[in-house]
């Protein structure tokens, strides 16, 4: 019975690696839609998202299956728990790829002022997505506690944006409601952001029992 459930457990975390993968992607198609003006890229990050409410759901039951069919110890529970409170993160960091996806169809193919700092703003917000969902499955503490540190990273990059799109609101009034929807994308990563924190924090629940939010 043990061997069976630590196959399962097993499963469970490559769906979890292939679920975050999907949230990469997403993001990574969102911000190209925003900064280049992608429609394609859009359509991609919207479809990966319905791709990760359906690993959601199929996750969930996984986790709802291995703790009623088997009898998990204390540790196991907590992998168990853990997991499904990672899946809700993620399903929210889908939504908002696609809320910036949704935005990007707006912008009307206007990108010029779209600048470095969003772009490390989304390679930043994508690498502790990735890196959180690693810890997971790696079990590995330290990798967990750099990603809930680099989320001070990340606010710091959304307050260097809404500073210089407030200097661009200054100096082009007129264009006001376009450096408003950049500001929306940038809001986006930092929540983004901070969901990968959130399975972080879970990552470490799961190994210590105490949860450091």
């Amino acid at each position: 019975m043990r061997n069976r459930f630590d196959r399962q457990l097993e499963q469970l975390h490559e769906d979890l690696v292939h679920m975050g993968g999907l949230c990469k992607n997403a993001i990574g198609e969102a911000l190209v839609a925003a900064t280049q003006g992608d429609t394609e890229m859009a359509q991609k990050a919207m479809e990966d998202d319905a791709k990760i409410d359906d690993m959601e759901r199929s996750i969930e039951r996984q986790c709802l299956n291995l703790l009623l069919q088997q009898q998990p110890v204390a540790r196991d529970l907590r992998t168990i728990s853990s997991a499904l409170k990672m899946i809700s993160d993620m399903e929210r960091i889908g939504d908002q790829a696609t809320d910036i996806a949704e935005i990007a169809r707006f912008l009307q193919n206007r990108h010029e002022t779209t600048n470095e700092t969003l772009h490390t703003m989304g390679g930043a917000a994508s690498s502790m997505v990735g890196q959180a969902v690693d810890s997971f499955v790696r079990r590995d503490i330290e990798l967990a506690r750099k990603v809930i540190a680099d989320d001070d990273v990340v606010d710091s990059l959304f307050d260097h944006v809404k500073e210089q799109l407030i200097g661009f609101i200054a100096k082009n009034p007129g264009q006001g409601a376009y450096y408003l929807d950049l500001l929306m994308i940038a809001k986006y990563l930092e929540r983004i952001a901070d969901h990968a924190t959130n399975i972080a924090e879970w990552v470490v629940f799961s190994i210590t029992g105490t949860h450091e939010g």
